[in-house]
Parts: C-alpha cells; structure tokens; sequence
C-alpha cells in the first residue's frame, strides 16, 4: 500500500469530508471542519486517491513537533470505505513522520499492539420501553426522584446560554481551551450538528446541560455541566432519558465518549450502555523526548 504523507495546505479537504462521510466508521471528529478547530495546521497520511485516511493532529512545544490527541476528540485514527484490518494499521503507524506520537484510533482500528480504553455505547435501534427495560434499578429510581422534583427539559437553548451556565459552573474548564470549547459550539450549532439539552428546575431556572453532538448514525454525550441543585436533584438522569425517548427506535448509537472513573462509567452502564473499546498508541511522550534531546545534544 502506498501512503502519502501531506502538509495542511495539501490537504483535499473535499475529497476528505467525502472519504469520511462514506467510510465504514464514520466520525464527526475526523471531519475537516472539526479537525480545523480542535488542531489548526493538522496534516494527514492518505492512500492512493483518498480511499484510506488518517489525520496527524501536529503540534509544537518549543521546537519539537510531535502528535497528540486533541481536545473533545475522543477517537481519530485510520478511516476507510474499505475494511481496515491490522496489517492496513501498521503500514499507517510505520509512515507516521514523527518521532513522538500520543494517539486514539477508533473502534475500527483493531491493534493488538495498543492499550485497549472504553467507552460506552448504547443502541438505540429498538423502541422506548424495550431499552428503558434495561435501565439500572437505582436509574429508573432517580429518573422517578427527579420527576418528582418537575424537572423539565428543552432543547432550545442557545447557544449564549449554554456557554454561560458552562463557565459559571465549570470554573477551570476542565483544563479544556475556552477557546476551543467557544469555536467549536459556534462552529457545529452552525453547522446544525449540535443539540444544546437543558433541565429546568420549578422556576425554571437551568441546572443541568449538556450537547448533543451529531455524528454519522451517532449521537456524542459532550460537556455535561450541573450546578449544585442540577445535581442533587439528578437532572442528567432526565436529560439522558429524554434523548433516549427521543431517538428510541431509530438508526442512532448514543456515545457517551466513555469513562476509566468508576462512577462515571456506573453512570453510563446503568441506562443499558455497552462497553466498546478503542486502541491507544504511544510512541515516547513530548517530556521524555525534551529529555532525550537534551541528554544527547
């Protein structure tokens, strides 16, 4: 298989968004649009006419350059049309240009080299009450708990209000850029690829919010915030059954970008998600490669 290594600037980004688009596994992250913001001058390694992909999210620290996995990017990796198998992985990994990498492939991209990290899947496939069926005893309590407090929920939020009640909440952003995070809400409520869901407590007042990332076939649990009272009245459990009730029985996976925290992935597993993994891949890190340089120059 030849592989081409390419520049940003010699990027087709047309014929990218057209490989993503009908690949096999399909994600929002790989689009181009996306990979602009979360990795401004971020480079590819393609196949022949577009048909495998794989995008290099580039960056630099002092004069080293080096990959590693953008922020709200859960999975990236190799996509195709085609089958990827794992000898497609290794002639991808081995035409990696730099000596430093930190990277997540997707749940396609079988490597048995790499460390296997979960996430969480839920398919949406069958009805309502046939999924709800599955819920956790203590979910479908707190769904009751936070009925009884008339928690409502809206999907109209805009886009201002959203990022409002995230920052007053979330004080340090998670260690995520806010210029990130502000770029990408704009960039995908724009592109009507982002669903902004808010619970509402008897004064209706938000307490609870998060967004609804649209992926190919695939919903994205993004930015969950609750504040105080969002959280003592379970208002996530709401909100997370309103989306199931609302995309039951149809052609969606909801993904809630998986969790190693116990609580946090007890969360998901209770509303009938399934554990799905994906490969993490690393090649030195950017500390130990500083180190190694400097030891040597």
């Amino acid at each position: 298989m030849k592989i081409r290594y390419l520049k940003h600037t010699e990027i087709d980004f047309q014929k990218w968004d057209t490989c993503i688009q009908s690949a096999i596994n399909p994600l929002v992250y790989a689009e181009s649009w996306y990979l602009n913001i979360v990795s401004p001058n971020w480079e590819a390694l393609i196949s022949e006419d577009y048909e495998y992909i794989m995008p290099l999210p580039v960056k630099k620290k002092y004069v080293f350059s080096f990959l590693v996995q953008p922020p709200l990017t859960q999975q990236l990796g190799v996509f195709s049309i085609h089958k990827i198998d794992e000898n497609v992985m290794e002639h991808f990994i081995r035409k990696i240009p730099y000596k430093s990498y930190h990277l997540n492939f997707n749940e396609q991209n079988f490597y048995n080299k790499g460390v296997k990290q979960p996430n969480f899947i839920l398919n949406l496939h069958k009805d309502y009450q046939t999924i709800s069926s599955l819920y956790s005893t203590n979910t479908k309590r707190n769904i009751k708990k936070a009925n009884h407090y008339n928690i409502k929920i809206k999907t109209d939020l805009s886009l201002t209000d959203f990022l409002n009640f995230y920052y007053s909440v979330e004080k340090n952003n998670s260690g995520l850029p806010e210029m990130i995070i502000n770029s990408l809400m704009e960039k995908s409520f724009e592109k009507k690829k982002i669903i902004f869901y808010g619970a509402y407590n008897i004064k209706n007042e938000l307490i609870s919010t998060l967004c609804l990332l649209h992926s190919p076939q695939r919903l994205i649990y993004l930015l969950p915030i609750s504040n105080k009272e969002g959280k003592e009245t379970l208002a996530m459990f709401r909100i997370v059954d309103e989306i199931i009730q609302k995309y039951a029985s149809r052609n969606f996976l909801l993904d809630f970008e998986g969790s190693k925290v116990e609580g946090i992935a007890r969360f998901y597993e209770s509303f009938g998600a399934e554990i799905k993994f994906y490969t993490e891949i690393k090649r030195w890190s950017i500390n130990d490669f500083i180190k190694y340089f400097y030891f040597w120059k």
